[in-house]
């Protein structure tokens, strides 16, 4: 058993891949099988790995200087819920940093612009099934923009989305009580609860 110390984190590690297989490609992800080399018994073998191909995704927690956090109402047919939840977006634009992803995120999908940015946590939401990577933003400095400067249109799942502006403990009590469910929002607000008994001191500023 591993004993703790500060200098315990994740790494990157890869392991040979004798062959890979798309199953299916989708408009956001796709589906794909690796036959891996692991440990086996009597020496190494060869097993098969299905997972989700996925292009990453980043979240926004915005808090204004009232220490309120936005959230957004959105439909989720998987799981047939209205979850709420914070900003959040793909990462499918080419060549578009997940820095720049997350101001254009939170400014489609809410109508406002922060001036200041930090990451707050980096996730694998499902390291067993799925190579997704979220990385969780604090934006701070908040603003809101006039609809005329907004060039986009929200359509399907977007088209409704109901804004609230909620007091960072409550919403840490949403969470504990269960009335809250994405896990990236989760994340993003039980991180900021904690950063935020630092006065936010160790968060890192934002990378471009």
């Amino acid at each position: 058993m591993a004993e703790w110390s500060e200098e315990i984190a994740d790494r990157p590690q890869t392991w040979e891949v004798r062959d890979s297989v798309e199953r299916y490609r989708g408009a956001k992800a796709g589906m794909r099988t690796d036959w891996v080399v692991m440990p086996g018994e009597n020496g190494s073998e060869t097993v098969a790995r299905d997972y989700l191909d996925h292009p990453g995704a980043v979240v926004v927690l915005a808090m204004d200087d009232k220490g309120r956090v936005l959230l957004l109402r959105q439909y989720r047919h998987p799981v047939g819920h209205y979850l709420w939840e914070l900003p959040a977006g793909l990462r499918d634009m080419d060549g578009e940093s997940p820095l720049r992803t997350a101001q254009r995120e939170l400014l489609e999908e809410t109508g406002h612009r922060a001036e200041a940015w930090y990451e707050l946590a980096e996730v694998f939401p499902s390291t067993g099934f799925s190579n997704e990577k979220i990385v969780v933003y604090l934006a701070r400095e908040i603003s809101e923009v006039p609809p005329s400067e907004i060039d986009f249109v929200r359509v399907h799942e977007e088209a409704d989305m109901p804004l609230a502006w909620v007091p960072l403990e409550e919403a840490v009590r949403a969470v504990l009580e269960g009335r809250l469910h994405n896990a990236a929002t989760v994340v993003g607000i039980l991180a900021a609860h904690a950063a935020a008994r630092e006065g936010f001191a160790a968060l890192r500023p934002a990378r471009d």
